[in-house]
């Protein structure tokens, strides 16, 4: 019997959606079909527990938790308050214990303990970020769009795409508590959106949206203190279409062979191959994704389908992926979803 996934999408309710929406996932076929709706106000993030027995989610109160039962289904738990403007990420411990919510319209970090049934606890920290962007119409103040732990869990990597920076924390575990240890300062202009670690946590991918490119970093537990190293800068977008372009959402492989990157505005996606030892990437091509602003993308656990999560046409499209070939082939016609805005997979116990 192959294993059952269930996929959980996030995305806004100012038109024909009403909440967070759950699909049945047929991994051979590379399909989903939509089982339910969970009615909740703009769910634009929603990410899983580690354990797979919860989901937390973003909405205009705050962030909702629910506990998930052996089918799938959702039940709400309760919704907490973050005292801040909405949220837009969320991050969560390897030990389920602390969650962190990155504030793109305030610039706030809040981190909430997480008690042993799920439900969202108290308020341990509240960080704003302070200072000025070198773009006055847009970036004209700090937006935090992410933030991610480092694989040994000693640092919380956080993107300021409004400051051009990525502020890294040490984080007590014990306290859920957060004291500034080092800053990346990118490029300026460059709008450091989000980053992510290799499977070996050996090298950081992190993506500038208003640039298009990736810089990729080496990860040195051993230094002293800086242990980033930039060691590529690589484009996003095929020379020429730069302009009116921002990079969006950027994931790796299952297999950790290879990296895809979405781009708004180009409307495609790009796929690179890693070198294993190096950390670094190669370009293979740069494709079309058949939507407009695929502002997130998702591969299947065995890496044969991706899928593109495109807000501004209100559609799920849906390909075969050859990364062998660095080629995506168009696997039956697009769903229909208002707003989508992300997606987490959660494999159910047989």
């Amino acid at each position: 019997m192959s294993d059952k996934y269930v996929a959980y999408v996030g995305s806004y309710t100012h038109e024909s959606s009403n909440g967070i929406q759950i699909f049945d996932m047929d991994i051979e076929k590379g399909r989903i079909f939509k089982r339910c709706e969970m009615e909740l106000d703009n769910p634009s993030y929603v990410e899983l527990s580690h354990s797979g027995k919860f989901l937390y989610s973003i909405c205009d109160q705050g962030i909702a938790t629910y506990a998930i039962d052996e089918n799938g289904n959702l039940e709400q738990l309760n919704i907490t308050s973050i005292k801040g403007m909405r949220g837009c990420h969320i991050t969560i411990t390897k030990n389920d214990s602390f969650l962190i919510v990155s504030g793109y319209h305030d610039g706030k970090l809040t981190v909430i303990s997480i008690e042993p049934d799920g439900r969202l606890g108290d308020i341990t920290d509240q960080i704003f970020h302070k200072g000025m962007g070198s773009i006055a119409d847009r970036n004209f103040r700090p937006h935090i769009s992410c933030s991610v732990f480092t694989p040994d869990e000693e640092l919380l990597c956080v993107c300021d795409l409004g400051i051009d920076q990525i502020k890294l924390y040490e984080f007590d575990h014990k306290r859920g508590k957060l004291k500034l240890y080092d800053i990346i300062r990118s490029q300026l202009e460059s709008a450091p959106r989000q980053m992510v670690f290799s499977p070996d946590g050996r090298f950081a991918y992190v993506l500038c949206e208003l640039k298009n490119y990736i810089n990729v970093y080496s990860y040195n537990t051993e230094a002293d203190k800086c242990r980033f190293e930039l060691i590529q800068n690589i484009f996003t977008v095929r020379k020429g279409h730069k302009n009116n372009s921002a990079a969006s959402h950027l994931i790796i492989s299952n297999s950790g062979n290879n990296l895809i990157c979405s781009n708004a505005g180009d409307n495609t996606v790009t796929i690179y191959s890693i070198d294993s030892k190096t950390g670094l990437l190669n370009s293979l091509s740069s494709l079309p994704i058949s939507g407009d602003y695929p502002k997130y993308i998702c591969l299947f656990p065995d890496d044969k389908h991706l899928l593109s999560m495109n807000h501004e046409t209100n559609s799920i499209t849906d390909f075969t992926v050859h990364f062998e070939n660095g080629l995506i082939v168009m696997n039956g016609p697009e769903i229909e979803i208002s707003k989508p805005n992300n997606m987490v997979l959660l494999k159910l116990n047989s």
